[in-house]
């Protein structure tokens, strides 16, 4: 096989693929609740079950996605890159219909429609996610040009992120009764046009500057999906990572989605939630140029472990100190911010690692299913950040009442508190937890890669 060192190229190309799906998926982390209780007047409870049914829906869709894609010779455009021409046309529809707001649609009829387009969307998402990070593996097989896809990987994402949680929020909320400031169905639902739109374009350009250079050799005997669940679930490396990365994907979208309650309900500030979104991207762009010798240096799984110890640890401060100033809490976002991002930008090189190692076990390459158990791993954490989000905002009293399109009024001081703990505490604990399971449960550090890829 080829693994020639890759281009700039194939770095910017993968880093789109990101950027394309992160467009509407940060607004699905940084809008879909509070338009779900703020729009459709949809109770904390039903968001619950909704991401319950779908995570366990995507127990099914997401290893069948898998399989097609593992099952699916390479062609003349590669195994991997024909995904991302065909699924972000229909997930683009999908997801301006997720934030569609029909006034004439009664009250019965809510629930059912948030739940057909949310399904839709994960299944969609899923169907090109999956061979988009199966991708990485056949772009280059070096070690060190893996760690580089991971971190423009990261910065794609970033990037992608940013219209939903910077210019957004100054754009889609509009002043209610109280003095108080509520989502406009409206406003939102033409930013959502746009940036499905461009979404579109996005994964156009990621297929046009990738290259899939790395060619294995077809399987003899296609493994049973049950051996190779029974393969992952024996596997140290799979299942300390995918429950780290299910915490990741947690804390991430969680975050997202409490803070902006917190700047809106706390703070009083909604529009200081795009200062938010700075202050916690600020480390990826500071990082970003010593992030490879510092890898080289300490190891990727020496190094998240450290940086997520900071973050727990920045987390907790910012819960003792409780402050009212939303500038010394943004100081404090940019410190969790600036550890979290270690394990951010390495998180794809770690997943690549453990398709390897598998590989090395079973003899079998199969990036699809490997990487779509790990999705499915993944979703988890996402159900826990919607699910969970809804949860802890229904355990400190958030009214839905008071905060539906059109009757915009304050929540209760105390409810603003409670926002707050919930807002610092969490992520602290799971922050913690990351930390451990990569430091104590995670097999693959610097010493045993050296191993695994004989060098």
């Amino acid at each position: 096989m080829d693994c020639d060192r890759i281009t700039l190229r194939d770095k910017i190309g993968y880093a789109f693929g990101d950027m394309g799906g992160q467009l509407g998926f940060a607004l699905v982390g940084a809008f879909l609740s509070m338009f779900y209780t703020d729009v459709l007047g949809l109770s904390l409870q039903q968001i619950f079950v909704l991401m319950l049914v779908a995570r366990i829906w995507d127990a099914v869709n997401d290893p069948l996605w898998g399989r097609i894609i593992d099952r699916r010779p390479a062609g003349v455009r590669g195994k991997f890159r024909p995904y991302l021409l065909w699924v972000p046309i229909p997930m683009a529809v999908a997801t301006v219909l997720m934030f569609t707001y029909f006034p004439g649609l009664p009250v019965g009829l809510r629930l059912p429609y948030a739940y057909v387009t949310y399904i839709a969307f994960g299944m969609l998402y899923t169907g090109v996610n999956i061979p988009y990070g199966s991708l990485a593996s056949v772009i280059t097989a070096r070690e060190d040009e893996r760690t580089s896809l991971s971190v423009f990987r990261s910065v794609g994402a970033g990037l992608g992120g940013l219209p939903a949680m910077i210019l957004l929020p100054t754009f889609v909320f509009s002043s209610g009764a109280g003095g108080g400031k509520q989502l406009d169905s409206g406003k939102l639902l033409l930013a959502v046009l746009v940036m499905a739109v461009c979404s579109v374009g996005i994964y156009f350009a990621s297929y046009r500057l990738t290259r899939e250079r790395v060619i294995y050799g077809e399987n003899a005997a296609k493994p049973q999906l049950r051996k190779t669940l029974q393969a992952l679930l024996r596997s140290r490396p799979f299942l300390s990572l995918s429950l780290a990365s299910m915490l990741l994907i947690a804390v991430t979208m969680y975050t997202q989605t409490v803070n902006f309650y917190l700047f809106k309900d706390y703070f009083r500030a909604p529009q200081l939630f795009s200062l938010y979104s700075v202050f916690t991207y600020i480390p990826m762009a500071l990082l970003l140029p010593v992030l490879g010798p510092l890898t080289r240096k300490f190891g990727k799984k020496e190094l998240c472990a450290a940086g997520l110890l900071g973050s727990a640890l920045a987390y907790a401060a910012a819960f003792l100190i409780h402050t009212q100033q939303p500038w010394v809490y943004l100081v404090f976002s940019f410190l969790c911010g600036t550890g979290l991002t270690f394990f951010t930008m390495e998180v794809w090189a770690l997943v690549t690692d453990v398709i390897d190692y598998q590989e090395r076990r079973s003899g079998q390459r199969e990036e699809g299913t490997v990487y779509a158990f790990y999705s499915f791993v993944r979703k988890i954490g996402q159900t826990a950040a919607g699910s969970g989000g809804a949860w802890a905002l229904g355990l400190i009293g958030y009214q839905v009442a008071n905060a539906v399109e059109g009757a915009a009024q304050p929540q209760t001081r105390a409810v603003a508190q409670g926002m707050y703990t919930i807002a610092t505490t969490v992520p602290a604990a799971a922050c913690l937890a990351m930390s451990l399971l990569l430091a104590l449960a995670y097999p693959l550090g610097k010493a045993k890669l050296r191993e695994l890829h004989g060098v």
